[in-house]
């Protein structure tokens, strides 16, 4: 099993969500969080006086899955979060060796 990280734009993860649906994978953790890469932030007005905004709002979307669906799951949300600007995110794949179910305990290996 891998754990698949990605970071992208708020008004994309509707876009996510329906193409991991599409290639069988329904379930995600969705977290606001506020970060930079190389968009470093931008300036912004608030009440006539100019300021930095260097930490932008993303949405941070972490999906579960199989080995042999790892592939396709990236590649439906690099499309599907794509813009082609600076600020479209980063995917990334984490390994995941045990996972367990609270209800019942029930363990899952990979």
């Amino acid at each position: 099993m891998k754990l698949i990280k990605a970071i992208v734009r708020p008004n994309k993860v509707d876009d996510v969500k329906d193409a991991l649906g599409r290639v069988s994978l329904p379930g995600m953790t969705v977290t606001e969080v506020r970060g930079h890469g190389k968009q470093k932030g931008h300036t912004a007005i608030y009440r006539g006086k100019e300021y930095d905004v260097s930490l932008l709002p993303k949405m941070e979307i972490e999906v579960v899955v199989p080995d042999n669906l790892v592939d396709d799951a990236v590649a439906a949300i690099i499309t599907a979060a794509r813009t082609g600007e600076i600020g479209d995110g980063r995917v990334f794949v984490i390994p995941v060796e045990q996972s367990y179910r609270i209800r019942t305990g029930e363990r899952s290996d990979t």
